[in-house]
């Protein structure tokens, strides 16, 4: 079953949440998938991924895990499909749009007609950056939400089956994209949660209404005094969304 067609499904809110495992070694990483043994879908991100490499992954999967394998492929189009070809039983990875056409074509020819293979996500703009980085650090003319639209759009006609955005992006990129296109919101905050360093956020039944089909929060689980308390509060928050 095509993964974005979540929404128009009873698709429980477990199983939309992706909790990151931002931790340096394998050890730590099973440790949070036994303190939170409901969270059936974990992201991997570069920290855990250079510390523990491709053994994690195995390690998931052996404990029936959905996988999100999130380290922002960008490189040259060669360098990129090289790096897909390598990755064997995930769900999800993701690759930069700012690669461009060329980059994401070929991460897409890499997987070929494997039946098995990750559903590709392009990031279109960090949710670390608000609009005043990308104008006057980057020089991206465009203002943000427009950026975040065509970076969408680029993804899609190269055959990317979704994107990584911003919760405040998601309502205008579901409808110039489509129903069928994927979107995955970092940058998910609870109510009376820290924000941290992430500018453009959203609560959970926030950018749930507004068209995302998974959310990944973190901190507001990991880092909260109680966990799995706070876990089956997310839960419920977007149970009620739904």
């Amino acid at each position: 079953m095509h993964m974005a067609n979540l929404r128009q499904l009873a698709v429980p809110a477990a199983d939309r949440l992706i909790v990151p495992l931002d931790v340096p070694t394998l050890d730590a990483a099973m440790g949070w998938v036994e303190r939170l043994p409901d969270v059936t879908f974990w992201k991997v991100g570069l920290e855990l991924f250079v510390g523990a490499g491709p053994r994690v992954l195995t390690e998931l999967r052996q404990r029936q895990k959905q996988i999100f394998l999130d380290l922002k492929l960008h490189d040259i189009p060669n360098t990129v499909a090289g790096a897909c070809r390598a990755v064997d039983a995930v769900e999800l990875m993701t690759v930069h749009a700012a690669g461009g056409m060329q980059m994401l074509q070929a991460a897409v020819a890499a997987f070929g007609d494997r039946g098995d293979r990750p559903r590709l996500l392009a990031v279109s703009v960090l949710t670390s950056l608000d609009a005043r980085a990308l104008a006057f650090e980057l020089r991206v003319p465009l203002e943000l939400p427009d950026y975040a639209l065509q970076m969408a759009l680029l993804a899609r006609d190269a055959g990317i089956d979704g994107a990584v955005c911003s919760p405040r992006e998601v309502a205008q990129l579901r409808e110039v994209c489509g129903k069928d296109f994927l979107l995955v919101c970092p940058g998910v905050r609870p109510r009376g949660s820290n924000i941290g360093d992430q500018r453009r956020v959203m609560t959970p039944a926030e950018a749930i209404r507004a068209g995302a089909d998974y959310l990944v929060i973190g901190r507001p689980i990991v880092a909260a005094p109680d966990p799995v308390a706070a876990w089956q509060q997310v839960c419920a928050e977007v149970d009620a969304a739904l």
